[in-house]
């Protein structure tokens, strides 16, 4: 049985289950700063590293993520129970995000990222791994760092396929 994830459009409003879309649009909150030379995104993501007794401090870091292939078999999923996960990418270049809720890892969305929007997945959203498209693209990183186990990954025995609606 072939099983297929529908690409949508990444809003708002339709991530919002999943945590925040990472925009420098007029939908964010915006001013400007420094002498008017510079124009302010401003809390555009919850960033969760846990509560202060359990060590969490917040990372950065860049993830380079090479293109995948489509039509692509998504097979597995991973969360992160001890913090958010953001990805903003360092280009223009589109890539996809696979998301499903913490409950159901198999009610799975995609959606298709582009113009340098990135993505903050809440704590314990399940998530395919970066799915960069037709090259090579840098993705800064913000997530939890410190004590405690904070990866859960979940397979699954027949994969969905996922492509692109123009293919």
């Amino acid at each position: 049985m072939t099983r297929n994830l529908v690409v949508e459009p990444l809003t708002r409003e339709a991530f919002a289950p999943f945590g925040d879309v990472i925009a420098a649009d007029d939908a964010a909150k915006h001013y400007p700063i420094n002498e008017g030379t510079t124009e302010r995104y401003h809390d555009l993501a919850n960033v969760d590293v846990g509560e202060p007794s359990e060590g969490g401090r917040a990372l950065i870091s860049i993830f380079r993520a090479q293109p995948r292939t489509l039509p692509f078999a998504v097979s597995m999923l991973e969360r992160h129970p001890l913090g958010s996960q953001a990805f903003v990418p360092l280009t223009q270049l589109p890539y996809l995000v696979v998301v499903a809720p913490a409950e159901d890892p198999t009610a799975m969305r995609a959606f298709l990222a582009t113009d340098g929007v990135g993505v903050n997945y809440a704590r314990g959203i399940w998530h395919h791994p970066l799915l960069a498209l037709r090259e090579r693209c840098d993705f800064l990183v913000v997530d939890r760092g410190g004590p405690g186990r904070n990866i859960e990954e979940t397979s699954f025995a027949e994969p969905w396929t996922l492509d692109l609606p123009s293919r």
